[in-house]
């Protein structure tokens, strides 16, 4: 009979649980009414988190809708979201408000954040110069999504850096925040390049 000599099977060692995805911060900024709130919402895979509330007429001395003025609502503290990339990472999306009067949450939102991602709405560029400014002076890297409103691109990219005063390690990329997949592609390469930054300061 097996085992009647007294030897003792070896237990099994259980199999090894799948490593945890890494998490990683990412901000959506930009200036009042560029999209990201869509973006966040377009490509999370869970039901954003919205800090929406309906524009009022006592905001109209503050808020500048020049070319916005369709707008209708405005997040007065956070977009929240989530996306998996692959089986080793997901992307925590957090999606600063536009307006001026609420700039001061965004040292908060920052913390911790690896990247970011800078909208322009194409209609009106220098509405995100503050945003390239946040994180060009506290060295966080960032890349540069252009939402084409309506599906419009009148410009090129190249044009747009050159009005923005891109460096060239910064990447620009025309994209529909209305769409999943485009805003997917923004936030892909947002990804490579932190990992090539990332390989270039291991190599130093």
């Amino acid at each position: 009979m097996a085992g009647s000599d007294g030897a003792a099977e070896a237990p099994t060692a259980p199999a090894s649980a799948p490593a945890a995805p890494e998490a990683v911060k990412i901000l959506i900024a930009g200036g009042f009414g560029v999209g990201k709130t869509t973006m966040v919402g377009s490509v999370s895979e869970i039901a954003p988190l919205r800090t929406e509330e309906p524009l009022t007429a006592a905001g109209l001395d503050v808020d500048d809708l020049a070319g916005i003025e369709e707008k209708r609502a405005t997040t007065v503290a956070l977009d929240f979201g989530r996306i998996t990339i692959g089986r080793e990472l997901v992307l925590y999306l957090f999606g600063t408000p536009g307006q001026q009067r609420f700039w001061f949450m965004w040292n908060d939102l920052a913390i911790g954040a690896l990247g970011a991602v800078v909208l322009v709405d194409v209609r009106r560029p220098e509405s995100s110069f503050a945003a390239v400014d946040f994180f060009e002076r506290r060295g966080i890297p960032f890349v540069v999504g252009v939402n084409g409103f309506h599906g419009r691109h009148p410009y090129p990219a190249e044009e747009i850096r050159e009005a923005l005063a891109l460096p060239e390690h910064v990447k620009v990329l025309l994209c529909d925040a209305r769409e999943r997949a485009s805003s997917r592609d923004v936030l892909i390469a947002l990804v490579d390049q932190l990992i090539d930054a990332a390989a270039e300061a291991a190599a130093s």
